[in-house]
């Protein structure tokens, strides 16, 4: 029979280390815990604290409503508040998966208006500076078009599509970045592509009277002079006070030219065959 034999130093010292391990792994591995509360109490008291702008903890309690009352009628509130309070902590993704999950369990919701129109809200705040890729500006545009769409009269709507106009400017400065930078590197050719872009798919932005103007920039530095003469009067004709035009007119009177009609407009800056 093996005799007890007490542990030595050493060996209390590793055992209580190891203990002291398993303590942090255990306190590491536990999330928030909340003990069970009646739903209306939960949620009143998540509300008051998205309000305390403890907006992250905030958030898990209004989940916690429905973990703990999934069948109550605060349940189907606390999800979309919850997806408010990722949103108003920046915490974008957690917010589109949350309202992504509430819109397709509740598509008929009386909310469902506003869970769409703040899923692009999630991206429209996202839009980053012209110099960066673009791709929630293109995101926040499906999504503002979603909520014009499906939900045509109402507040909702009218403020996506104000948000819409915006976030088409921002694509269209995009294009006029690259524009300028090709046309400056001397690759007109390049930069005429930017420019007519500009022109085709974002005629009401503030953009265009600028992108005619590189245009008869760019086609007299290729001396291709008509296309820059009939250019030229298009600009005129749609923006005739504009500096833009100014400087086009004076480009052209430099290489005594003048503006040339195109040959059967239809008197709008984007009928067929002028571009």
């Amino acid at each position: 029979m093996t005799p007890f034999r007490r542990p030595t130093n050493r060996g209390l010292l590793c055992l209580v280390s190891g203990l002291a391990l398993l303590a942090l792994a255990a306190c590491g591995s536990n999330e928030e815990e909340f003990p069970e509360t009646p739903a209306e109490e939960l949620y009143y008291n998540a509300f008051v604290t998205m309000q305390d702008d403890k907006l992250a903890t905030a958030a898990k309690m209004f989940e916690e409503v429905e973990r703990q009352h999934p069948y109550s009628r605060w349940a189907t509130q606390a999800q979309l508040m919850a997806a408010y309070s990722y949103y108003l902590d920046a915490k974008y993704d957690d917010a589109l998966i949350a309202l992504d999950r509430f819109i397709e369990l509740h598509p008929g919701h009386r909310s469902a208006p506003y869970a769409y129109y703040l899923r692009a809200l999630c991206y429209y705040e996202q839009i980053v500076d012209v110099g960066r890729d673009q791709e929630n500006t293109e995101l926040a545009l499906q999504s503002l078009a979603e909520v014009v769409a499906r939900f045509p009269n109402t507040d909702y709507a009218r403020d996506a599509a104000l948000k819409i106009d915006l976030a088409q400017d921002h694509l269209a400065g995009k294009e006029m970045a690259v524009g300028r930078y090709y046309q400056f590197q001397g690759q007109f050719l390049a930069a005429i592509n930017r420019y007519k872009r500009v022109i085709d798919r974002y005629q009401t932005t503030t953009h265009v009277p600028e992108a005619l103007h590189r245009l008869v920039e760019s086609y007299l530095a290729l001396g291709v002079f008509e296309e820059a003469q009939q250019t030229a009067a298009v600009l005129g004709y749609n923006f005739p006070g504009s500096d833009w035009y100014q400087d086009s007119y004076a480009l052209l009177v430099e290489r005594d030219l003048k503006p040339i009609e195109p040959v059967d407009p239809s008197g709008g800056i984007f009928s067929d065959g002028l571009f």
